[in-house]
């Protein structure tokens, strides 16, 4: 039996719930990698306005590009993460080396000096490369390709994802201006500690949870020496001050970066597509395909951490009787609304039968749910504005909820059609592609809203124009998805 074979035979693991046993621990190291992650997610452009510009609005477009460059190469260092995995440490080696750099990377943002802010930044980058495809990875490897549960354990883990991300924000937006800090004056410095800590426990979790999982992501054969995890330490000391330069060049010069990557290992996956044959050939082009509008979902979608940020903090309307909803809440919306719209969406695609769509047209619906998100904040910005110049506040909730449903079309699916689609030598190779066209997204997405808040801060006229755009971009694409799902299924060969 050849090694390809055999990878695509997992062992027999004790079930629980009838999901193999390690898919929980993997669930609750997502968790807290999560909770570190969307824990500075709400404060990172509100900090570098405040500690960076001294709170002028002209630092909203800067902060919201070094946002999305940041979230890019986030993003975009995993195909470095999967291809050290698939070739040099193993999956394991490479979750746990990765944990610590990010847990580093987030102890050295809470130092409020620029340099060593955007030091920390990019440690971070580099340490979530090594862990995020992975750990994804590492779902699929618990599940045989044609094993049933497998999408629905995707979806599992997808959930451990967002209840991390629930209860993040709440958390460090608790510990920043009810213990440490005030309204006014945020402890921001608490917060990336905090999401320091929680990402210790997922290390740690992981560590000793790691036993269960057999040989599954154990090091290449050849590859257990130790001497390993000393050469990729070494090209984490160096790969640091590269994410570093990439942050600060600016998100124009990091696009075109950014493109190259994405050429390259497109060419890669498909020469190793083209040397399996013509039915794996077939399924790296429909991949790269929905690749391509997968940058444009990310786009539009990931402004909750930027300009959706200073939209809830200047222009919506958050005053409910007494109580002012925290603009951090806002991001827990996205994440509560998945928790409980997950598994209705999950019924609803086993009650279709044969009429669930396919892989593309749930990525079409994704699409369009997010169009139709902005079509709301269309409709809130021109017809709905007070006298004071502000939104309603179920208008911005909304659009969280509306989005969360197109993320539920797109995203747990996207993670699962990686694992079928890429060829078998080179998943976590793919899976970093799937994580590339993410971040090219998220980059975009930050010139984006950097053009939504202009040159001297967002208004109502600003943020009208730039989310008018993007609801003709997101309908168009999803559109033309729906047209041509008929030829991507043709080139899946069967993979549903």
């Amino acid at each position: 039996m050849t090694q390809a074979a055999t990878e695509s035979m997992p062992p027999e693991f004790p079930t629980t719930m009838g999901h193999p046993r390690p898919l929980w621990m993997l669930f609750m190291t997502e968790f807290w990698e999560r909770f570190a992650f969307y824990g500075i997610r709400w404060a990172l452009v509100l900090y570098i306005v405040a500690q960076f510009f001294g709170g002028d609005p002209t630092g909203e477009q800067p902060a919201s590009r070094t946002y999305g460059a940041y979230l890019a190469l986030v993003y975009a260092s995993a195909i470095f993460g999967g291809y050290v995995a698939d070739r040099v440490l193993g999956y394991q080696r490479s979750i746990l080396v990765g944990a610590a750099v990010m847990a580093a990377g987030l102890f050295l943002i809470a130092f409020p000096e620029k340099h060593i802010f955007e030091l920390g930044l990019a440690t971070v980058i580099v340490g979530n490369g090594l862990f995020k495809p992975n750990i994804s990875t590492m779902v699929g490897k618990l599940y045989g390709v044609s094993d049933e549960r497998r999408d629905s354990g995707f979806t599992i883990f997808y959930m451990g994802i967002n209840m991390g991300a629930l209860i993040a924000p709440v958390i460090t937006e608790y510990l920043a201006k009810a213990v440490f800090g005030s309204l006014d004056m945020p402890s921001y410095k608490v917060v990336f500690m905090a999401s320091g800590v929680g990402m210790i426990i997922s290390l740690f979790w992981f560590w000793f949870g790691r036993r269960g999982l057999n040989n599954i992501g154990r090091p290449p054969a050849g590859g257990e020496s130790m001497k390993r995890v000393a050469y990729v330490l070494v090209g984490i000391v160096a790969g640091i001050p590269v994410m570093y330069l990439l942050l600060a060049v600016g998100a124009g010069f990091l696009q075109w970066v950014l493109s190259i990557l994405f050429v390259a290992l497109a060419v890669l996956l498909l020469v190793e597509g083209i040397r399996e044959g013509r039915v794996q050939r077939d399924r790296v082009i429909a991949m790269l395909i929905i690749f391509v509008f997968n940058v444009l979902f990310w786009m539009f979608f990931e402004q909750a951490g930027s300009s959706f940020t200073f939209l809830a903090d200047k222009i919506v309307n958050r005053q409910l009787g007494d109580f002012v909803f925290p603009t951090a809440w806002f991001q827990s919306v996205n994440s509560l609304a998945i928790i409980g719209l997950a598994p209705v969406l999950a019924y609803i695609w086993i009650r279709m039968g044969r009429m669930n769509p396919s892989i593309p047209r749930k990525f079409g619906l994704g699409l369009i749910f997010n169009g139709l998100a902005f079509a709301l904040l269309m409709l809130a910005l021109s017809d709905m504005v007070d006298a004071s110049g502000k939104i309603p506040f179920w208008t911005l909730f909304m659009v969280y909820v509306i989005q969360s449903v197109g993320e539920l079309c797109l995203s747990p699916i996207g993670l699962s059609m990686v694992t079928k689609l890429a060829p078998l030598r080179l998943v976590g190779f793919g899976m970093g592609g799937w994580f590339l066209s993410t971040g090219i997204g998220n980059n975009l997405s930050g010139i984006f809203a950097g053009h939504v808040s202009g040159e001297t801060g967002m208004t109502t006229a600003s943020a009208l124009d730039g989310y008018t755009f993007g609801f003709w971009s997101l309908m168009g694409a999803g559109v033309l998805l729906f047209l041509i799902a008929p030829l991507i299924n043709r080139l899946m060969h069967g993979v549903k």
